[in-house]
């Protein structure tokens, strides 16, 4: 039977495309352990509909029952039980918080709550991960991460950067991204710009015109790290408006691969803008960089996105094609609603975008000797 609150096409709340996105990010988390189908559809039964209160109190009240599974598990010695509920509780917390506004009390406590359960989960993985802190800017500001040291102990080991926007925080990285690198013998670096930061900090950092510098701070910082292979570093900025990682690509020689929109959306702006004004030349239009498919790139650059996403894909094939005289090392993917994956963001199916992606990495630095 379906839940009161869900649609016929399984849409939570149609009235609420934020509620409804979230939900479904969290359906497809269930794909990779952030969560549960079971527990997904028993709170759509609690929840009123479009109802914030109860959305915050049923996710909050779901997390605290995975994370006390999670402690009475690690108390008796069950590290892979414990592990699975503490993403889960992360995970739970972050849809808490999601609904609420960024300078609610309530959304930083469920932030809090959602970072212990992950620094519980690194703490009980083999090998151990870290929390670090990046430097970052002038002004004191730091960037904090994740480090996820790859199966195998012995030796410097290929290393991929994982990061989002400004105000994506990168504790959805431990379930979603972390088992694919794992499973390529990759360690990996799930950063995000907030640091420490809470989440209405996200103004300031809009702010910012030097994003992309954040990127060359993460790769001074692996250069220091014994166990990463320095001339296998690569980056996926996840989410598909990454255009300023797209621009730290283009000023950092460093990095052996990217996964990224490549640029594309500015393009795409610029070419809005030109038409909307009748404007024969584009260079005159502006845009915050130059764009990466309007230059040439140091490293192999992989673009994906879902046909029914916002930027139309023949329109995306046509930008791509134009620039492959200047740049022959960018290469699109487009995945259709026939095989899932379609959405922005491939939120219908994230777990097929990043097998290929991470497929792709795999030829791009290589695999490790040893696998788990």
């Amino acid at each position: 039977m379906i839940p009161a609150c869900l649609s016929d096409d399984w849409s939570f709340c149609p009235e609420r495309e934020d509620l409804s996105a979230e939900f479904t990010r969290l359906l497809t988390a269930a794909q990779e352990g952030g969560a549960t189908i079971a527990e997904c559809l028993m709170i759509a039964r609690h929840l009123k509909q479009a109802d914030e209160p109860s959305w915050h109190r049923e996710w909050k009240k779901l997390a605290h029952a995975n994370r006390q599974r999670a402690e009475a598990a690690f108390a008796e010695g069950h590290m892979a039980t414990a592990q699975r509920n503490w993403l889960r509780a992360m995970n739970y917390y972050s849809a808490a918080a999601m609904p609420l506004d960024l300078a609610d009390e309530r959304r930083w406590v469920a932030v809090l709550a959602m970072q212990e359960c992950a620094r519980r989960f690194l703490s009980a993985r083999r090998p151990a991960g870290e929390v670090v802190t990046i430097p970052w800017a002038d002004d004191g500001h730091a960037l904090q991460g994740y480090f996820l040291p790859a199966p195998s102990a012995n030796g410097r080991a290929p290393t991929v950067i994982c990061i989002g926007e400004p105000g994506h925080r990168k504790e959805e990285f431990l379930f979603k991204l972390a088992p694919h690198a794992r499973e390529r013998g990759f360690s990996m670096l799930a950063l995000d710009l907030l640091g420490e930061q809470r989440d209405d900090y996200v103004e300031a950092l809009l702010q910012r015109r030097d994003l992309e510098s954040s990127i060359a701070s993460a790769m001074d910082y692996l250069e220091t790290r014994s166990d990463v292979d320095f001339d296998r570093v690569a980056i996926v900025a996840d989410g598909w408006g990454s255009s300023f990682v797209a621009r730290a690509v283009l000023q950092e020689p460093r990095i052996a691969a990217a996964v990224c929109d490549g640029g594309l959306w500015d393009l795409h702006e610029r070419s809005f803008f030109a038409s909307r004004f009748a404007m024969s030349d584009l260079s005159i239009v502006p845009v915050p960089h130059s764009p990466l498919m309007a230059s040439s790139a140091e490293c192999p650059v992989l673009i994906t996105l879902g046909e029914d996403g916002w930027l139309k894909a023949d329109r995306a094939r046509r930008i791509v094609q134009k620039s492959q005289p200047s740049n022959s090392d960018i290469a699109l993917k487009v995945f259709t609603a026939a095989e899932t994956g379609a959405a922005q963001a491939h939120a219908d199916n994230p777990s097929l975008a990043n097998e290929y992606i991470f497929d792709w990495l795999e030829s791009q630095l290589g695999a490790s000797a040893r696998r788990i």
